[in-house]
């Protein structure tokens, strides 16, 4: 177990000197939104874009892995949003939102250095593939559903249009989309600017795990504790172990089950509180879950690690 914590731990850690510092006002809010919009507006859409570019997609696309999690991930959102609104009685707006909390598992900020911890950078291939499709499926299912419970028997002729417009102004779906077209086109990219894109994007996990713990600071523990805690055991156990057993069932080999459950068993990612605030609908749930579901996952992580083959 301590060998495992050391595997995990140090990007808590990360996270936590974030926090202390925006806590001890050693960092201005402004200052941790720069160091944020930075990190998810431009290093990482560069770290997306360059795996994305150079993935065998035949290869690392595989439907068994892709099933398997985001059988686990749809699993986090109707159990999220069926949990809030018959057992805690919210509306379907709110239930959408807490929803999306259950969907949305932090892959790339949690997920992607545990496993390079755990594992190494060569075992990175499935997690990337998880992310190539993360953002656009769960946003698409969540503007969905949400655009849905709004219209209450209005026309539906412009729910397309909305949801591709919501995506469309993700910059992490644009990095991911961009290194498709690449990828698939077979151009190749001058080295200079591929030096340029790589120095970007090593910048990008430690400044968004450092930005994280800031943000984090501001998110008080308020709200139905009780939808919080709920919503936290689905995100931090339900959705890893339905991936469990979906992947042991269809076969999935080692490497991308390891990745795979890793990914789904990370805590709430900053998009759950996003897509709230987006829509004004429970924020402060999301937000506490956010907080709480990362200081309880240093445990959960550590405890699935353990698991895992």
């Amino acid at each position: 177990m301590l060998l495992l914590l050391t595997v995990t731990l140090p990007v808590f850690l990360v996270l936590g000197f974030g926090y202390l510092a925006a806590w001890r006002g050693w960092i201005g809010e402004n200052a941790i939104d720069g160091v944020m919009k930075f990190s998810q507006s431009f290093a990482i859409p560069c770290l997306l874009f360059l795996a994305i570019a150079r993935l065998d997609l035949g290869q690392e696309f595989d439907l068994t892995l892709l099933g398997s999690f985001y059988a686990g991930a749809l699993a986090g959102f109707f159990a999220g949003l069926f949990g809030a609104r018959l057992i805690f009685g919210r509306s379907w707006e709110d239930a959408v939102a807490i929803g999306f909390v259950g969907l949305f598992s932090n892959s790339l900020l949690l997920g992607l250095p545990i496993t390079e911890r755990a594992y190494g950078a060569d075992a990175l291939q499935a997690n990337f593939a998880i992310i190539a499709l993360h953002s656009p499926f769960c946003y698409a299912v969540g503007i969905t559903a949400m655009e849905l419970a709004r219209a209450q028997g209005k026309s539906l002729r412009q729910l397309p249009l909305k949801v591709l417009r919501g995506m469309g102004r993700n910059a992490l779906i644009l990095g991911i989309g961009l290194g498709a077209l690449v990828n698939l086109s077979g151009l190749g990219l001058p080295e200079v600017g591929i030096e340029a894109l790589e120095m970007m994007a090593r910048a990008g996990l430690p400044t968004a795990l450092f930005g994280l713990g800031g943000i984090l600071y501001r998110y008080r523990p308020e709200g139905d504790m009780r939808v919080i805690l709920y919503v936290v055991a689905v995100s931090l156990v339900l959705h890893p172990a339905v991936v469990w057993g979906v992947g042991s069932l269809a076969g999935l080999r080692v490497e991308a089950f390891r990745s795979a459950v890793i990914t789904a068993a990370m805590a709430p990612g900053v998009n759950a509180y996003l897509f709230a605030s987006i829509y004004g609908s429970a924020k402060r749930v999301a937000a506490s879950a956010v907080l709480i579901g990362t200081v309880a996952s240093i445990l959960t992580a550590t405890l699935w690690l353990a698991l895992l083959p």
